[in-house]
């Protein structure tokens, strides 16, 4: 029989999330074309929100906006990862989660074009 899974408590617990989240994001790096297009982009998109921006909450909401895009994609990822850990037959099933996550990052895309364009708006016209 399998031992139960360790539990760990405080800085230990919190060290081992944090190395496991680094992990996650080494791999969607590695893996994942969108996920490295959308992190290039945030190279672009994060300095830039200070500048349409005109207050620190509306720059706030710029990047958070992006934010929501990579975190979508990193669930989009985790997804299909794991449905194509299941087999790579065609399943009814399978197709849903995967274009339901899909999805998930197209309307993250759209909030992203709507706070964007509507703040760029505000500061320029």
């Amino acid at each position: 029989m399998k031992s139960p899974k360790p539990q760990y408590e405080g800085l230990q617990r919190f060290r081992r999330a944090v190395c496991y989240s680094l992990a996650g994001l080494r791999a969607a790096w590695r893996h994942e074309p969108a996920f490295r297009q959308e992190c290039l982009i945030g190279l672009l998109l994060t300095p830039l929100a200070f500048w349409v921006g005109e207050t620190l909450v509306q720059a706030a909401l710029l990047i958070g906006a992006y934010a929501l895009v990579l975190i979508a994609e990193l669930l989009n990822s985790a997804i299909e990862a794991a449905v194509d850990r299941g087999g790579l037959e065609p399943h009814d099933l399978a197709r849903r989660a995967k274009d339901i996550a899909s999805a998930a990052v197209a309307v993250a895309l759209l909030l992203l074009a709507l706070v964007w364009g509507l703040t760029a708006a505000q500061r320029f016209l």
